[in-house]
């Protein structure tokens, strides 16, 4: 006998129990609605993705070595799917496609990015506990930014800073794959300028949280188009795959941290001069690395 069936006989028998002591009709159903929650809760599906995702991302890497590229990219788009149904009935209340975007270029970047580390197996495990780590991380804060799409929750706050580390490592890991297969400077661009402008929609919308994804496709469009001028500069450089990455990364940083402020509304010196710190840091990082090599 299955797990849902001997529920389903479970169920039945209750309300045949109650139907003969007389318990009133809401109460059923008060009852039958707190066993179904019980079954399987939200945590326990993202407990059990995390799970699959990661040990399905070890195989692919430390098992089939480089063959295992095709099934990373499957793993990304069953993130997709395993969100999906953890987060399904708030979804119908509110449905934002923006919340799958992150979790698909976090499970495809590490996935990718597992194959530049060196092949030994504690940085398997490395990888893949990190990735398992971030991955729940993630998880709960889509499932508060969904909620919080509908009503207002304390938590939001932590949620957009979770997402933030997430987006700068998935981003990281992603510039470093596309420099490091020193292809054609125009397919370079237009990968770069993909999912940069992917990840920059869904990082604004985690922000604003707006219904329609096409009211803030002016800075969309402007932050991708200047962060793939940079991975211009960047292609002719001298400099590393992963010094060019962190660069474009913390570049990436510094045009969203400005975006931020001017949503906010204090865009004032402190904050333009923190960033402008950060920026100047960056670059004598980029030149130092690239004259040593």
């Amino acid at each position: 006998m299955t797990y849902k069936k001997f529920i389903q006989i479970l169920l039945k028998e209750l309300m045949i129990f109650f139907k003969n002591t007389g318990v009133k009709r809401t109460k059923k159903k008060r009852i039958r609605a707190f066993i179904k929650k019980s079954l399987v809760s939200k945590r326990q599906k993202f407990i059990l993705a995390v799970i699959f995702l990661s040990s399905g991302l070890f195989v692919a890497d430390h098992v089939l070595g480089k063959s295992g590229v095709s099934i990373v990219f499957a793993l990304s788009f069953l993130t997709i799917l395993f969100l999906y149904y953890a987060l399904k009935q708030d979804l119908r209340e509110n449905f934002n496609p923006q919340i799958f975007i992150l979790p698909f270029f976090y499970s495809l970047s590490v996935g990718l990015f597992y194959f530049l580390v060196p092949a030994r197996f504690i940085t398997r495990v490395g990888m893949t506990t990190l990735y398992a780590i971030g991955l729940y991380s993630l998880f709960l804060s889509q499932n508060i930014f969904t909620v919080s799409s509908i009503r207002t929750i304390q938590l939001l706050s932590g949620a957009r800073t979770v997402s933030l580390l997430i987006t700068l490592l998935s981003y990281g890991f992603l510039s470093s794959v596309v420099f490091s297969l020193h292809i054609n400077i125009f397919v370079t661009l237009i990968l770069i300028f993909i999912y940069t402008f992917l990840i920059i929609l869904q990082s604004i919308w985690t922000h604003t949280l707006d219904v329609s994804p096409l009211s803030q496709i002016f800075w969309v469009v402007s932050l991708s188009l200047c962060l793939s001028e940079i991975s211009l500069f960047l292609w002719f450089s001298t400099s590393s795959p992963i010094v060019a990455a962190l660069f474009l990364s913390a570049m990436f940083y510094v045009l969203i941290g400005l975006t931020y402020a001017w949503f906010e509304k204090r865009l004032f010196r402190s904050v333009i001069l923190e960033y402008f710190w950060i920026t100047c840091i960056s670059f004598i990082f980029l030149v130092v690395f690239s004259s040593l090599i």
